[in-house]
Formats: C-alpha cells, sequence, structure tokens
C-alpha cells in the first residue's frame, strides 16, 4: 500500500476529487493548510498598502491505494490539478506499513 499525498490549489479541490472518485479512489483526507515553495510567498495591495504573504492557502490531499493503483492516481492528480502556473503543488508517494479499519478490524488492503 502506498500513501499519496498532494498539496495543490484550493479552488481545484472538487475537481481533482470527482477525478479521483471517477477511477475507484473510495476515499480520502482534505487538510488545509499554508505553504510556500519556489515563489516564496507572494506580494498583496490591501487598502492602498503593499504587503507580503510568506504563506499561500493550499490543500493537502492524502489517500491510502495498492501497490498497483499509485501510478493511476498520481497520473489522475498531476493532469486535474495542473493549471500551468508557478503554485501548482507537489505529489508525494510513501510506503504505508499497515491499515486498520477500525469498525470491523479488517487489515491491509481489505480495510481501505
Amino acid at each position: 500500500m502506498k500513501l499519496i499525498m498532494a498539496v495543490i490549489k484550493p479552488f481545484k479541490l472538487d475537481e481533482v476529487r470527482e477525478a479521483l472518485t471517477g477511477i475507484g479512489v473510495q476515499g480520502l483526507t482534505v487538510t488545509e493548510v499554508k505553504g510556500f515553495g519556489r515563489q516564496k510567498g507572494q506580494t498583496e495591495i490591501y487598502r492602498g498598502a503593499e504587503y507580503a504573504v510568506s504563506f499561500l492557502p493550499k490543500v493537502k490531499i492524502e489517500v491510502v491505494v495498492a501497490d498497483n493503483a499509485v501510478e493511476q492516481v498520481v497520473e489522475t492528480v498531476k493532469k486535474t490539478a495542473a493549471t500551468g502556473k508557478i503554485g501548482d503543488g507537489k505529489i508525494f508517494v510513501a510506503n504505508v506499513e499497515q491499515a486498520v479499519r477500525i469498525r470491523t478490524g479488517e487489515t491491509g488492503a481489505d480495510a481501505l
């Protein structure tokens, strides 16, 4: 099993969720986060005063999938979340040692 974490622009969340549901992903976790990458934040103007925003709002999506579904999920997120502009985000893939469904006690891929 693999944990796929994607940090994307907030307005892309619904589109990514629909695309993942369409390929059979049954559940995911979403967290509102803030961060910066190469763009190092941005400058905004509020009531005529310019100020720097160091951390930009992002959304982190986490989904655990079987090993054979990783490439399809990564490609779906990459294609759906892309705008072609700086700050589109990142995708990380990590190993998951164990998963347990609390209600039934199922373990491993059956718990997904």
